[in-house]
């Protein structure tokens, strides 16, 4: 499957959630995956998404996991369970599994289980929360590498996933490069701020200087 540059990735990996996040409302782009959280913090995720949707099992339960050998390494997976809270799709062989692939870190619109393992590993995971109850006989795989939504945000196949401490954001595959751009530059003209009041500048006259203001407004 297509790529993205590893340069493009790695200036990714420089950035915040916020600088991202203020460039997509000036553009008009709607990324911010509301309420999805990292389980151990200090990890950051830069990545193309590997979609998979679930949907609730019928009489003779599919696969829950097996999508996983599908994985490119760098891939981040995105798993819509459509918000379910009360049965899990990851567990410790699926992050044994993806840390070995050299996956970049999973995104759960639903809930993870086996903690311990994530936390011995340090494995980069986002979700809605935990919980210990298994999804077999309760979900399965509807489809892989397909639409899906996360946190009622739409996310195509090889979108760029981006997650740090504040959250999760989706970012169209199509716009990558000019949500990076804007983002650089908001990102700068925030230090610049910060060293202007280091100077002895009022934050009021630093961000007159640099048009903060208008750093994240769509006009």
């Amino acid at each position: 499957m297509e790529k993205i540059e590893k340069t493009i990735i790695d200036r990714y990996y420089k950035l915040s959630s916020p600088s991202i996040s203020d460039a997509m409302d000036k553009l008009g782009i709607k990324g911010a995956a509301f309420g999805i959280k990292p389980i151990i913090g200090s990890k950051k995720i830069v990545g193309p998404a590997f979609t998979v949707k679930y949907r609730a099992a019928d009489e003779n339960p599919g696969t829950v996991g097996d999508y996983i050998d599908q994985v490119d390494s760098g891939d981040v997976i995105v798993l819509d369970n459509r918000g379910r809270t009360d049965c899990t799709v990851w567990g410790d062989i699926l992050t044994f599994t993806a840390d070995k692939k050299g996956i970049a870190g999973t995104v759960i619109d639903g809930v993870c289980r086996d903690i311990e393992g994530i936390k011995e590993i340090s494995y980069p995971i986002f979700t809605k929360g935990y919980y210990m109850v298994t999804g077999k006989d309760r979900v399965e795989v509807e489809s892989v590498n397909e639409p899906v939504v996360l946190s009622n945000v739409k996310v195509k196949p090889r979108d760029l996933i981006f997650g740090d401490d504040t959250g999760v954001l989706v970012i169209p595959k199509e716009r990558v490069e000019e949500v990076l751009e804007l983002s650089e530059q908001i990102a700068f003209k925030e230090e610049q701020i910060i060293e202007d009041v280091k100077k002895g500048s009022t934050i009021a006259e630093a961000r007159e200087k640099s048009g903060y203001h208008k750093l994240q407004r769509n006009e």
